[in-house]
């Protein structure tokens, strides 16, 4: 098993890695629109969010060696599921290969964050 980090997304703010690979396979770690650099969550609309959320992802999905096409699995969490179709939209333009989903709504996220995504993806 490897560890994953990259300074392109934000650093993990617990006892986590941003990714591992095993058996040319890469999971990330769950992602939140953390900015890379200062560590703030950026925008306050889930377009905004989201935005940076695939951002964060893709950098880890590259430091691993892979990419968003390569997932294989996505796992979505929204505090709020009237923005479904909103995250969708932003979702739609980064996982054009359309990777099985899980979309759960939830009560709230770290930093008062409106999403989270963690992906399952081929090396």
């Amino acid at each position: 098993m490897n560890k994953i980090h990259t300074e392109k997304a934000p650093a993990a703010v617990g006892p986590y890695s941003q990714a591992v690979t095993v058996n040319g396979m890469v999971y990330t770690s769950g992602q939140i629109a953390l900015d890379p650099v200062t560590g703030q969550l950026v925008g306050t609309t889930i377009e905004e969010q989201a935005v940076q959320v695939m951002k964060n992802l893709a950098a880890v999905l590259e430091a691993a060696g892979t990419k968003p096409e390569n997932a294989v699995k996505t796992l979505c969490f929204l505090t709020d599921m009237n923005d479904f179709a909103a995250f969708n939209e932003v979702y739609a333009r980064y996982f054009t290969e359309k990777p099985a989903r899980s979309c759960v709504g939830v009560q709230s996220l770290p930093k008062g964050a409106l999403c989270e995504v963690e992906v399952i993806a081929v090396l």
